[in-house]
């Protein structure tokens, strides 16, 4: 939730004291570091992972610290994902009891979730823009159908097994 001056700029977001471990959180940031906001967004949407969930929020978290800082003021969709780390945090350590006396150790595993944002260079070089589509358009006639035999129906094909 800070902003660092670098040479580069970057704006940065924690969560601190996730209740997730940092191997399992580290699976998911790998697959969104070094992409753009948008793409990441799509690919925590469909990942199946706990982890997705708080390092959305996360996400969520810089891209609004980099649109409200008063010196940047940047456009959410143009930022490129500079760093994305778990670092671990404390872990709680519980037992469950066993067998003939004896106790196990739990370790409930926290973890300390960063991302990092940056302006995308590409950001000023915007998608060019599709050249209108034809507003007339006549639907071929598939002639590929027309040369492969029709396959039967499953009424006819019972009627013809029954004759």
């Amino acid at each position: 939730m800070a902003t660092t001056q670098t040479s580069e700029q970057v704006v940065r977001a924690e969560a601190k004291w996730v209740r997730l471990s940092a191997r399992k959180a580290r699976v998911v940031l790998a697959h969104i570091r070094g992409r753009s906001v948008p793409e990441a967004r799509t690919i925590l949407a469909f990942t199946q992972r706990a982890a997705a969930l708080e390092i959305e929020k996360v996400l969520r978290s810089a891209v609004a610290n980099a649109e409200t800082n008063p010196l940047l003021h940047w456009n959410g969709d143009d930022l490129l994902i500079k760093a994305a780390y778990a670092d671990e945090g404390p872990t709680l350590k519980r037992w469950r009891a066993r067998a003939r006396g004896r106790v196990n150790r739990i370790r409930k595993r926290s973890c300390h979730i960063t991302i990092e944002l940056a302006q995308n260079p590409k950001a000023g070089q915007g998608r060019a823009p599709r050249a209108a589509a034809a507003t007339t358009t006549v639907a071929a006639a598939p002639a590929a159908t027309a040369d492969k035999p029709k396959r039967a129906s499953r009424a006819k094909q019972k009627e013809g097994a029954a004759a």
